[in-house]
């Protein structure tokens, strides 16, 4: 409440964050929810819902997190200043703002900033911030949360974002800031570009990274040649990769490609949508309705900052089916290896690299082509701080990663995902396999033969504010405690704790270290080979719980995956109701 005092009585802050705390006034749960606490700066960055208070996404909090990243810079890089850092944003409602706040925090302490002329997706700020040897880098998007939400990623001098022990250090900094007046700023947008600290940048990033990024598709001669041969329907869902994906699809030679108009414009309300989400077949309605009478051999969708992309194929009847991030990751591994292989391309050190709740049937595609694979832990900045490794020792050659999410990336342009990318690689893989007389739904069930039906699920339990967070928290800690030998009457064979460092082998009571980071995960390997996977949210205030089996048919596996998730959805809902 003393906070909420603060902000209504001090004159820092302006009337209209005033007026809309003052409709507030006497409404303590929701006072409470808005300061309780400093929105939390993660290991990525900021995430919240827009509105004023200290637990919100605001110009206020906008302004103390980039001056605490301002003094991260300043006092562990030399050049800092010179190099500068590189804005990106995208449609969410105040995006463009924040990052022109954020620019003038930087511009305030002497920071130079590169500030994109217009809306751009995630993966073109990654790529810049390499292209333009600055220091570090930030997108303003909540990726595809719903629209009351807005973030902060920060990314570092190698494009990828900072990893947890650099987040540490730039919390540490934000949190000595403990008064909003020792923020920074310069005045405003042209004072910053006529002392030279604010550059606008714009086509030629552009230019550079689309570029860059056709030199990692393969069979581009195919395009070329048959690009026209396959249509595609394509929805940025109000986003930001509506005019890169769309210049990629037409420099490849794929001309047959309709945008789902209703969702070509940005717009921070999603107004078509009920999630701006490509992982959830929903997104795709106005795509299939499309698809009625355009009939295409692939339907195609990024989500707002443009870094996710889902598909959706025809199947053996004609129907359209919605791929899994799993299935599409699998399928562009297989594509991906196979080509190289075939043109003498395949490194001998080469490496793919997924994520621990990622699908396993990876390992197995991956063994016949002779290619290692790598977990790290969940998020892509893991997988952009081993490519950065590889780099460094040279020990090892990265070829291509994913994520479960919908996240995927090819070759070392960019050190995050690229759903523009992606899209490049779904539509010349579709061309190629049409060339081979088979669709991609062909080729997964191809695969699905060869090396099992593996089937992967994810539930999300919302657990709102304060009360919400110590829930989370409450579970984790009873299930660490418990140290469960069955879970849904299912031997437990081993529990990785990622939290404690430690996997415990329950047969012969064996520990051993587990070589990744610390991160509040706990993965049980059960006796039938079912992986269950739990751990909070980084960027929602959600418990994840990822599901994964393996059976011989496509159906035990659907029966198998569904029975385990509903009887242990059961069970975690006991423990939540308990703590």
């Amino acid at each position: 409440m003393s906070k909420y005092r603060e902000w209504l009585l001090s004159d820092y802050f302006d009337e209209e964050t005033k007026a809309e705390l003052k409709a507030i006034e006497g409404d303590e749960k929701e006072i409470e929810e808005r300061f309780y606490k400093d929105l939390n700066f993660g290991t990525g960055g900021l995430r919240g819902i827009v509105g004023a208070g200290t637990n919100r996404m605001n110009k206020y909090t906008v302004q103390k997190a980039t001056q605490g990243l301002a003094n991260y810079i300043i006092n562990y890089c030399d050049d800092g200043r010179e190099r500068g850092v590189v804005i990106a944003y995208d449609s969410r409602h105040m995006s463009a703002e924040f990052a022109l706040e954020s620019a003038l925090v930087l511009n305030g302490n002497g920071i130079k900033v590169y500030l994109f002329d217009e809306l751009r997706p995630t993966p073109e700020l990654s790529f810049a911030v390499r292209e333009l040897k600055a220091v570090g880098g930030i997108v303003v998007t909540a990726s595809h949360n719903p629209p009351e939400y807005n973030g902060y990623k920060v990314y570092w001098e190698d494009g990828g974002q900072v990893v947890p022990e650099q987040a540490r250090e730039i919390i540490a900094e934000i949190a000595e800031i403990d008064d909003y007046d020792f923020v920074k700023k310069m005045a405003n947008k042209e004072t910053a570009v006529a002392e030279g600290l604010l550059e606008i940048i714009g086509n030629e990033i552009d230019d550079r990274y689309i570029t860059e990024m056709i030199k990692v598709i393969p069979e581009q001669k195919l395009a070329v040649e048959k690009g026209d041969s396959i249509s595609i329907i394509f929805t940025p869902l109000h986003g930001t990769a509506n005019k890169p994906v769309r210049r990629v699809l037409k420099e490849l030679g794929f001309t047959k490609v309709a945008v789902v108009e209703e969702q070509a414009e940005p717009d921070g309300d999603f107004p078509t949508v009920e999630s701006p989400n490509p992982e959830n077949f929903s997104a795709f309605k106005l795509a299939l309705e499309k698809a009625k009478s355009f009939e295409p051999d692939l339907i195609l969708g990024t989500d707002p900052d443009g870094d996710r992309m889902g598909i959706v194929v025809r199947d053996g009847e004609g129907n359209y089916l919605g791929l899994t991030g799993n299935q599409v990751g699998v399928l562009l591994t297989d594509f991906i290896l196979n080509r190289m292989k075939e043109e003498g391309k395949l490194p001998d050190n080469g490496v793919v690299i997924k994520t621990i709740v990622t699908t396993e049937m990876l390992n197995r595609v991956a063994a016949d082509y002779g290619v290692e694979v790598m977990n790290v832990l969940t998020g892509f900045k893991f997988i952009g701080e081993k490519i950065k490794e590889f780099e460094e020792k040279g020990d090892r050659t990265f070829i291509f990663g994913f994520e479960e999410s919908y996240g995927y990336l090819a070759g070392t342009y960019a050190r995050d995902k690229d759903a523009v990318v992606a899209v490049a690689l779904a539509a010349v893989m579709t061309l190629y396999y049409q060339e081979q007389g088979m669709s991609v739904y062909d080729k997964l069930n191809e695969l699905m033969d060869k090396y099992g039906y593996y089937q992967e699920d994810l539930a999300a339990i919302r657990l709102e504010g304060k009360e919400g967070e110590e829930k989370i928290a409450g579970t984790l800690a009873e299930l660490r405690e418990e140290k469960p030998e069955q879970i849904c009457a299912i031997p437990v064979v081993s529990c990785s704790d990622y939290l404690a460092g430690k996997a415990y082998y329950y047969n012969n009571n064996r520990e051993e270290e587990i070589k990744l980071p610390e991160s509040n995960v706990l993965q049980y390997k059960l006796a039938d080979d079912t992986l269950l996977t739990i751990r909070p949210s980084g960027t929602e205030p959600k418990l994840k719980l990822y599901f994964a089996v393996r059976a011989d048919t496509k159906q035990e596996a659907d029966d198998k995956i569904k029975d385990f998730k509903s009887r242990f959805l059961g069970e975690i809902n006991e423990i939540l109701e308990s703590v």
